[in-house]
């Protein structure tokens, strides 16, 4: 659907969402989480390094009660998938796993989303199986081009600045294989925070090579889709990307783009704020049509 028609339909150019406090003006111009959906969708929710399908559950109860269907799977070597952990896990293995979740469960029309490096997984579902996808949804998250790595995509850069940004990522796995995880307050959940203790104890090691292995794009990621990109302000997240990304979408027409005051793991302390977006977007595609 053209990015007009889903202007039209109240997913504007640009929205804000101020924390919790944003679901308020998102759910009276469109109804979003607050009654079942006439048109039930299917939500793909891909998580970003160290955690796993369980970090959705805040949204998935919110979507769920609203009608939708929500899959949230993990990847290869998190979570409760910890134990298949080996040096070899890499980004084409966990965008594979994703894939093959979505073709298994026979899911078309998704409303896809990925959360922090899960943009780099959605961006080679995307480059894979358009077809199935109605709306694709980065949250705070990377978006890479051809030939890029979690380590190098964003704003242009020096070989040399790339290279000691590789050299610190490595410094996380000291065993060559897995990098430990950031404390929960770093990923933007403060400590006082009720779902911080419940976030710290199901983070896991991340398979180092998948922030290191360049992305292969044969069909332009995920060009042509219906997109948004959805950047956390509050607090921005340190040394990343994300800032840029954000900056760089919200100038271009082909993109939707919205920011929620919080946190970079906004899917625990702004889940009404999401699952307002994700809905939003899911739905604008459906009535386009």
């Amino acid at each position: 659907m053209p990015n007009n028609a889903a202007n039209s339909q109240g997913l504007g150019r640009r929205s804000v969402l101020r924390g919790a406090a944003g679901i308020a003006s998102a759910t009276l111009a469109s109804g979003c989480v607050t009654a079942p959906a006439s048109q039930p969708r299917d939500f793909v929710l891909i998580h970003g390094a160290w955690h796993g399908g369980w970090c959705w559950d805040p949204v998935r109860q919110l979507l769920e009660s609203a009608g939708h269907r929500v899959h949230s799977p993990t990847l290869t070597g998190l979570a409760e998938r910890a134990d298949e952990m080996n040096p070899e896990v890499g980004l084409a293995e966990h965008i594979a796993d994703a894939i093959g979740f979505v073709k298994t469960a026979g899911l078309k029309e998704i409303t896809l989303v990925g959360h922090s490096y899960g943009g780099m997984v959605i961006t080679g579902m995307a480059d894979a199986m358009k077809d199935r996808i109605a709306h694709i949804i980065y949250l705070d998250a990377a978006l890479p081009n051809n030939g890029e790595s979690m380590v190098s995509y964003g704003a242009r850069r020096p070989q040399a600045a790339i290279d000691r940004a590789a050299e610190a990522i490595k410094g996380l796995a000291p065993d060559g294989i897995a990098m430990a995880a950031f404390p929960a307050t770093l990923l933007g959940i403060p400590a006082e925070h009720p779902l911080h203790d419940w976030t710290s104890e199901r983070l896991t090691p991340h398979p180092l090579k998948t922030w290191l292995d360049p992305i292969a794009l044969n069909n332009g990621g995920s060009d042509g889709l219906p997109r948004t990109y959805v950047h956390c302000t509050s607090p921005v997240m340190p040394q990343t990307q994300f800032p840029y990304i954000a900056a760089i979408t919200a100038k271009d027409p082909r993109w939707h783009m919205a920011e929620i005051a919080t946190g970079h793991d906004a899917m625990i302390t702004a889940p009404q704020d999401c699952a307002a977006l994700f809905e939003q977007a899911a739905m604008a595609n459906v009535q386009g049509r």
